[in-house]
Protein backbone atom coordinates (compact mmCIF):
# COMPACT_ATOMS: atom_id res chain seq x y z
CA UNK A 1 0.00 0.00 0.00
CA UNK A 2 0.79 3.19 -0.86
CA UNK A 3 1.72 5.58 2.23
CA UNK A 4 1.13 9.76 2.29
CA UNK A 5 3.65 10.88 4.89
CA UNK A 6 2.67 14.39 6.51
CA UNK A 7 5.15 16.53 8.59
CA UNK A 8 3.09 18.31 11.99
CA UNK A 9 5.92 21.00 12.05
CA UNK A 10 6.28 24.30 10.39
CA UNK A 11 9.98 24.51 11.69
CA UNK A 12 11.95 25.44 8.62
CA UNK A 13 14.73 23.09 9.85
CA UNK A 14 12.96 20.09 10.19
CA UNK A 15 11.65 20.54 6.65
CA UNK A 16 15.23 20.94 5.30
CA UNK A 17 16.05 17.85 7.26
CA UNK A 18 13.46 15.38 6.17
CA UNK A 19 13.85 16.62 2.30
CA UNK A 20 17.42 15.86 2.57
CA UNK A 21 16.45 12.74 3.54
CA UNK A 22 14.61 11.99 0.59
CA UNK A 23 11.10 12.24 1.69
CA UNK A 24 8.15 13.38 0.06
CA UNK A 25 5.47 14.83 2.64
CA UNK A 26 2.83 17.00 3.20
CA UNK A 27 2.59 19.50 5.49
CA UNK A 28 -0.12 19.75 8.42
CA UNK A 29 -0.31 21.53 11.44
CA UNK A 30 -2.61 21.68 14.78
CA UNK A 31 -3.07 24.29 17.10
CA UNK A 32 -1.72 22.34 20.07
CA UNK A 33 -1.45 23.58 23.82
CA UNK A 34 2.34 23.10 24.56
CA UNK A 35 2.78 24.25 27.87
CA UNK A 36 4.68 22.03 29.84
CA UNK A 37 3.30 21.02 33.06
CA UNK A 38 4.81 20.69 36.29
CA UNK A 39 3.92 17.45 37.30
CA UNK A 40 5.81 15.93 34.21
CA UNK A 41 9.60 14.62 33.84
CA UNK A 42 11.18 17.27 32.38
CA UNK A 43 13.06 14.69 30.32
CA UNK A 44 9.93 13.00 28.78
CA UNK A 45 7.90 16.05 27.97
CA UNK A 46 9.28 16.49 24.37
CA UNK A 47 8.18 12.94 24.01
CA UNK A 48 4.35 14.44 25.34
CA UNK A 49 4.18 17.17 23.03
CA UNK A 50 4.89 15.57 20.09
CA UNK A 51 2.29 12.70 20.12
CA UNK A 52 -0.26 15.08 21.25
CA UNK A 53 0.96 17.09 17.61
CA UNK A 54 0.26 13.90 15.69
CA UNK A 55 -2.73 12.89 17.58
CA UNK A 56 -4.18 16.27 17.08
CA UNK A 57 -3.19 15.99 13.27
CA UNK A 58 -4.90 12.96 12.50
CA UNK A 59 -8.09 14.19 14.25
CA UNK A 60 -8.55 17.59 12.66
CA UNK A 61 -7.58 15.96 9.84
CA UNK A 62 -9.34 12.99 9.22
CA UNK A 63 -6.48 10.81 8.63
CA UNK A 64 -6.52 7.58 7.69
CA UNK A 65 -4.59 4.23 7.99
CA UNK A 66 -2.52 5.14 4.61
CA UNK A 67 -1.11 8.19 6.21
CA UNK A 68 1.89 8.36 8.34
CA UNK A 69 2.04 11.42 10.82
CA UNK A 70 5.38 12.64 12.41
CA UNK A 71 5.28 15.05 14.84
CA UNK A 72 8.48 16.54 16.83
CA UNK A 73 9.07 18.41 20.13
CA UNK A 74 12.16 20.15 20.94
CA UNK A 75 13.55 21.76 24.61
CA UNK A 76 16.83 23.04 25.94
CA UNK A 77 17.25 22.45 29.37
CA UNK A 78 20.07 24.63 31.63
CA UNK A 79 20.49 24.25 35.65
CA UNK A 80 17.20 22.15 35.25
CA UNK A 81 15.33 25.12 33.90
CA UNK A 82 13.48 24.54 30.57
CA UNK A 83 14.12 27.10 27.91
CA UNK A 84 11.09 26.86 24.35
CA UNK A 85 10.98 29.62 22.22
CA UNK A 86 11.72 33.22 23.33
CA UNK A 87 8.60 35.16 23.19
CA UNK A 88 10.68 38.86 22.55
CA UNK A 89 14.22 40.10 23.06
CA UNK A 90 13.99 39.85 26.84
CA UNK A 91 13.19 36.34 27.05
CA UNK A 92 16.31 35.68 24.24
CA UNK A 93 18.44 37.79 25.99
CA UNK A 94 18.22 35.94 29.40
CA UNK A 95 17.74 32.73 28.17
CA UNK A 96 21.50 33.10 25.97
CA UNK A 97 23.16 34.91 28.68
CA UNK A 98 21.74 31.70 31.22
CA UNK A 99 23.39 29.23 28.65
CA UNK A 100 26.70 31.69 28.07
CA UNK A 101 29.55 29.27 29.37
CA UNK A 102 27.82 26.80 30.13
CA UNK A 103 26.92 23.29 29.01
CA UNK A 104 23.07 22.49 28.29
CA UNK A 105 20.89 20.03 27.21
CA UNK A 106 18.66 19.62 24.00
CA UNK A 107 16.22 16.84 24.06
CA UNK A 108 14.17 16.03 21.28
CA UNK A 109 10.80 13.87 21.52
CA UNK A 110 9.67 12.30 17.96
CA UNK A 111 6.01 10.61 17.68
CA UNK A 112 5.52 8.52 14.12
CA UNK A 113 1.88 7.60 14.09
CA UNK A 114 -1.29 6.00 11.90
CA UNK A 115 -4.60 5.73 13.81
CA UNK A 116 -3.87 2.67 14.61
CA UNK A 117 0.41 2.02 15.38
CA UNK A 118 2.71 4.18 16.93
CA UNK A 119 6.49 4.90 17.24
CA UNK A 120 7.58 7.19 20.08
CA UNK A 121 11.08 7.82 21.02
CA UNK A 122 13.56 10.61 22.10
CA UNK A 123 17.17 11.77 22.19
CA UNK A 124 19.79 14.02 24.19
CA UNK A 125 22.60 16.30 22.76
CA UNK A 126 24.89 18.09 25.04
CA UNK A 127 26.68 21.15 23.67
CA UNK A 128 28.81 23.38 25.36
CA UNK A 129 28.60 27.36 24.94
CA UNK A 130 31.65 29.73 25.37
CA UNK A 131 31.03 32.72 27.20
CA UNK A 132 29.13 35.13 24.70
CA UNK A 133 29.60 38.86 25.69
CA UNK A 134 27.26 41.67 25.39
CA UNK A 135 28.02 42.88 21.96
CA UNK A 136 27.85 39.20 20.68
CA UNK A 137 24.30 38.73 22.05
CA UNK A 138 23.29 42.11 20.83
CA UNK A 139 24.38 41.13 17.48
CA UNK A 140 23.30 37.96 17.03
CA UNK A 141 19.57 38.73 18.18
CA UNK A 142 19.56 41.83 16.13
CA UNK A 143 20.43 40.31 13.21
CA UNK A 144 19.22 36.27 13.20
CA UNK A 145 15.77 35.52 14.55
CA UNK A 146 15.85 33.74 18.02
CA UNK A 147 12.29 33.58 18.25
CA UNK A 148 10.69 30.42 16.68
CA UNK A 149 14.12 28.80 18.33
CA UNK A 150 14.28 26.17 21.39
CA UNK A 151 16.94 28.41 24.05
CA UNK A 152 16.85 31.39 21.55
CA UNK A 153 19.54 30.23 18.90
CA UNK A 154 20.03 27.24 15.96
CA UNK A 155 23.21 25.40 16.00
CA UNK A 156 22.84 25.75 12.06
CA UNK A 157 23.28 29.53 11.99
CA UNK A 158 25.67 32.35 13.39
CA UNK A 159 25.81 31.22 17.49
CA UNK A 160 26.44 27.64 16.33
CA UNK A 161 29.51 28.66 13.96
CA UNK A 162 31.07 31.16 16.81
CA UNK A 163 29.87 30.42 20.11
CA UNK A 164 29.39 26.38 20.19
CA UNK A 165 33.15 24.95 21.26
CA UNK A 166 31.63 21.03 20.63
CA UNK A 167 28.46 19.17 20.78
CA UNK A 168 28.26 15.37 22.04
CA UNK A 169 25.55 13.41 20.58
CA UNK A 170 23.72 14.15 17.36
CA UNK A 171 24.14 17.34 15.78
CA UNK A 172 20.43 17.09 13.77
CA UNK A 173 18.90 16.60 16.89
CA UNK A 174 19.92 19.65 18.17
CA UNK A 175 18.47 20.91 15.12
CA UNK A 176 15.38 19.80 16.13
CA UNK A 177 14.94 16.21 14.27
CA UNK A 178 17.33 13.31 15.13
CA UNK A 179 17.68 11.93 11.77
CA UNK A 180 19.31 8.92 12.26
CA UNK A 181 16.34 7.46 14.83
CA UNK A 182 13.90 9.35 12.37
CA UNK A 183 15.01 7.23 9.36
CA UNK A 184 15.52 3.58 11.39
CA UNK A 185 11.36 4.48 12.81
CA UNK A 186 9.83 5.05 9.33
CA UNK A 187 11.28 2.36 8.09
CA UNK A 188 8.67 0.03 10.21
CA UNK A 189 5.97 1.89 8.27
CA UNK A 190 7.30 0.99 5.05
CA UNK A 191 8.86 4.22 4.47
CA UNK A 192 12.33 4.48 3.51
CA UNK A 193 12.78 8.08 1.33
CA UNK A 194 14.63 5.79 -1.29
CA UNK A 195 12.04 4.35 -3.84
CA UNK A 196 8.70 4.96 -4.73
CA UNK A 197 6.60 3.10 -2.16
CA UNK A 198 5.31 6.67 -1.08
CA UNK A 199 3.32 9.03 -2.54
CA UNK A 200 2.01 12.92 -1.71
CA UNK A 201 -1.59 13.80 -1.67
CA UNK A 202 -1.12 17.46 -2.07
CA UNK A 203 1.53 19.43 -3.45
CA UNK A 204 4.58 19.23 -1.26
CA UNK A 205 5.09 22.18 0.81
Amino acid sequence: MFKTLVLASQSPRRNELMKIAGYNFNIKVSDVDETILNDWNIYEAPKILAKKKAAAVIEQFNLGSDTVVIAADTIVVCEDKVFGKPKNVLEATQMLETLSGKVHEVITGVNIRTPDFEVSFDDLSRVFFRTLDKQELEYYIKNHNPFDKAGGYGIQDWIGVRIVERIEGCYFNVMGMPMRKVIEALKQFGITGMNSNQIVGEKNL
